[in-house]
């Protein structure tokens, strides 16, 4: 299997432009800066954008609120640094289900599979695709989402065909674009119906049903 930093390198940092602290230059410093980011996450998770103020977060952390603004300047700023974190998680995900050697079809059910558990644990993943669902409301240039992750998918169903693991007559993009609409789909009923709490095992469903169409028999 080709190695993650090559034919399946599309997860790229998402860096993006907005007003930022300082860099911590301390290790007590950057540890209170993950602290003020895993209490906005939590907010933002639950409340959304709008309804999370920084005096809530610096409240959460039982810090003042100038002591937040001096980490993140502005609240744009902290939900910027949420998604980014989101964004972080996949080419790390993608790292370590490469170093499994799976074949390209498996490495595809794998990466989904995998990164639904982060959905429904990963308060991160959660903020991140709450805030990128809200991006009107927000004063920041957010990342295009689901771009990634069709481009992903895409690559490795062109190796899947490529090995044969691919069903005759599938179209690689097609059905990449069809497993994204159907992921982030089942993420978001399974947020809105039960607060995720179900999100594995109707991914499981949808997986089985979408995957058994396109796999080689």
């Amino acid at each position: 299997m080709p190695e993650p930093q090559s034919a399946y390198s599309v997860f790229v940092p998402k860096k993006i432009v907005t007003r930022r602290g300082p860099d911590p230059k301390q290790d007590r410093s950057a540890r209170t800066k993950q602290l003020v980011l895993a209490a906005a996450s939590e907010l933002f998770a639950s409340q959304g954008f709008r309804h999370t103020s920084i005096q809530a977060v610096a409240d959460r952390v039982e810090m003042t609120k100038g002591a937040v603004y001096f980490h993140y300047p502005t609240k744009e700023a902290l939900a910027v640094a949420v998604v980014e974190e989101h964004y972080a998680r996949w080419p790390l995900l993608l790292e370590q289900v490469a170093a499994e050697g799976f074949g390209p079809l498996d490495t595809a059910v794998q990466m989904l599979a995998r990164a639904v558990v982060s959905f429904r644990d990963d308060v991160i993943v959660q903020a991140g695709a709450r805030l990128q669902i809200e991006r009107p409301q927000i004063d920041a240039e957010l990342p295009t989402p689901y771009v990634d992750w069709t481009e992903l998918l895409a690559s490795l169903l062109v190796a899947a065909r490529e090995t044969g693991e691919l069903r005759d007559g599938v179209s690689p993009e097609a059905a990449a674009r069809s497993l994204v609409s159907a992921f982030f789909g089942v993420q978001h009923i399974s947020d809105v119906l039960h607060g995720r709490t179900d999100v594995v095992e109707r991914w499981a469903e949808s997986s089985e049903l979408l995957f058994h169409a396109i796999r080689a028999r």
